[in-house]
């Protein structure tokens, strides 16, 4: 044997045996992590919000399955997609429906009373009307005695009751009469319809429903309103399922991946400061 085939024959030896030790502290790591389902990681989301997670011909699509995916696989473990409206994701994960909640779930002080969270990225909302709508809201305040389309349990609700409450009724104009709708899709729709003269959404998804409507909505919002991290949301009890999803990320993040997915979707990594501050109501 020559010493060229030699030294080949090590590599290709030691190859195989780096894989067998990864593929085994993969199954063991995997194990340890005390998942609803053992080898799968159960995974709560409304699939009715493209582009962030949604279904496409019957498969789990968008930025938080590409993200969870790659999550997953770093953890050893299977990703599952359990489909909930967004209003029920928190009271599934507090009964053991999934092990974590992956949907652009925002990071608030409020849900951080119920739950622990990862922040995995950012983003912020934006205002839509129809294209022939007289009227371009460009902020909350411009809201005052319009009917305004969300999908239900949004962080920016409470926060457009707040404004109702504290600039349009002192100041002697209408409320913001807030329309809550099971997903985007149909608050979207009910501009279309005439029933809402603006939805308030998230600002991909917003840029989205244009794209899908052609010319029938606009944007009027210039900047982005309530700019907020995300977060995937997990149950304070198991701090292992955060801690290895939290490892998982950093893993990515070596890798390349977590940018690399981010990127893909025009978004950005959570600014700590703006978690932080997210977290206090600031």
């Amino acid at each position: 044997m020559s010493k060229k085939q030699f030294f080949k024959k090590i590599i290709i030896g030691s190859s195989i045996l780096t894989a067998v030790c990864f593929a085994q502290q993969s199954f063991v790591y995997a194990a340890d992590i005390p998942t609803i389902e053992p080898g799968t990681l159960l995974i709560g989301s409304d699939m009715t919000y493209p582009p962030y997670i949604y279904l496409e011909d019957g498969t789990p699509s968008g930025f938080e399955v590409d993200f969870m995916n790659a999550v997953a696989e770093h953890m050893g473990l299977e990703a599952e997609y359990v489909d909930t409206r967004f209003a029920q994701l928190i009271v599934g994960l507090r009964s053991n429906r999934y092990d974590v909640i992956a949907s652009l779930l925002y990071i608030t002080p409020e849900r951080a009373e119920v739950i622990d969270y990862v922040p995995h990225t950012q983003t912020g909302s934006s205002i839509l009307t129809a294209s022939n709508y007289a009227e371009s809201p460009q902020e909350p305040r411009d809201l005052c005695g319009m009917r305004v389309s969300s999908i239900q349990g949004a962080s920016w609700v409470p926060k457009l009751t707040k404004v109702s409450d504290e600039h349009c009724t002192p100041n002697g104009l209408d409320e913001i009469d807030i329309r809550e709708f099971a997903t985007a899709p149909e608050a979207t729709q009910a501009i279309l319809a005439g029933a809402v003269e603006a939805q308030f959404a998230d600002a991909a998804v917003a840029q989205l429903a244009v794209e899908n409507t052609g010319d029938a909505l606009k944007i009027t919002s210039e900047e982005l309103i309530y700019p907020i991290p995300v977060g995937l949301g997990v149950n304070s009890s198991n701090s292992e399922i955060k801690e290895a999803i939290t490892s998982a990320i950093e893993n990515m993040k070596e890798t390349g991946e977590y940018d690399e997915i981010l990127s893909a979707y025009n978004l950005s990594a959570p600014d700590p400061d703006e978690v932080e501050a997210a977290l206090s109501n600031n």
